[in-house]
């Protein structure tokens, strides 16, 4: 039988050994730290961003529980808990918000996020250097570019009474076109848009995953008789699929958000019953009708509701055998 002094010291042994291991841990940590010291200074930038921008300020989600008010401040404003997201909730306008940001995204997700992925496979086709620096200059220009230029060429070509469109519709005999009042087309303005401007610049991830492949799986193919698109088929499109998944769950975390700029550029008094979105609905009771603390919860909200869309999509894709993001 053990005695209490036969215990004691294998005790006294175990805790030494965990202690030495923690030291030695925190020690290749630093060392790690020191030799990579360049590497983190230059995430430092990075760092300070997320944590000034995004993280300091999730502090203030506090006042969507609150009825807050700028005199009183955080601390002392009254506690009134879920009583701004049933309000939320029971408001008619919450099925039309909710109705407009699902189906811009959707249609964003379903015709804009597979252009880049194809732009990609054209490009990593083109042998001429030259050409394909050109053309991807070309592409990559409308990103750089800010929503109102963006929506002030629109304007220019598809306005009813001055733009290039109609023009040429009303010199060949066609009837002029409303494109920018008719709420059966705004969807469609908006997914042309975001199509033109950040098509060229969504290719930069999937070209350099592209880059990664080894060129002996192509070879060893072509050897094999495959012809061009076989060789996208089982092997460019099988390397990269990886990055389409990551790129994916990470797009459908921010499904609830579709750009404020781009939809109040857009938006007027005849679309306004299919443009209204979350944004802008923040936007005109919180900077404009000042209900401050409601228009948090109206934040929150979209929040919540893209952290579970990006878990949910998170596992779906661990259970058809990828990675994910975590």
């Amino acid at each position: 039988m053990l005695t209490k002094t036969d215990v004691q010291p294998n005790q006294n042994s175990t805790w030494n050994d965990m202690n030495e291991m923690k030291k030695k841990k925190s020690t290749l940590i630093w060392q790690g730290i020191k030799r990579d010291k360049i590497l983190y200074l230059l995430m430092l930038p990075g760092l300070l961003f997320f944590l000034i921008f995004k993280y300091i300020p999730m502090w203030g989600i506090i006042i969507s529980f609150q009825d807050y008010s700028p005199y009183m401040g955080i601390m002392a404003s009254h506690w009134v808990g879920f009583e701004h997201f049933t309000r939320f909730f029971a408001n008619p306008d919450f099925l039309i918000l909710f109705r407009n940001t699902m189906m811009i995204s959707l249609l964003s997700l379903v015709f804009f996020f597979p252009i880049p992925i194809f732009l990609a496979l054209l490009l990593s086709e083109v042998n001429n250097k030259v050409f394909k620096r050109i053309v991807q200059s070309i592409v990559y220009l409308p990103h750089f570019l800010s929503w109102v230029v963006v929506v002030g060429i629109t304007f220019l070509l598809f306005s009813q009474s001055s733009g290039m469109i109609n023009l040429a519709l009303e010199y060949f005999g066609f009837a002029k076109i409303d494109f920018l009042s008719n709420v059966n087309l705004f969807w469609g303005m908006l997914t042309l848009q975001n199509i033109w401007k950040d098509t060229g610049w969504g290719t930069i991830i999937f070209l350099a995953a592209i880059a990664g492949i080894d060129p002996q799986q192509y070879e060893a193919a072509r050897i094999d008789g495959a012809n061009r698109l076989r060789q996208t088929w089982h092997i460019t499109l099988p390397a990269i699929r990886s990055v389409i998944v990551v790129l994916f769950i990470l797009r459908i975390g921010q499904i609830m958000d579709v750009g404020f700029e781009q939809v109040f550029l857009m938006m007027n008094g005849a679309v306004s019953e299919v443009a209204d979105v979350f944004e802008t609905y923040v936007y005109r009771i919180g900077i404009q009708g000042g209900q401050l603390s409601y228009s948090t919860a109206v934040g929150l909200f979209k929040s919540v509701v893209g952290l579970i869309l990006v878990i949910a999509a998170n596992r779906i894709a661990k259970r058809f055998g990828e990675e994910g993001i975590y």
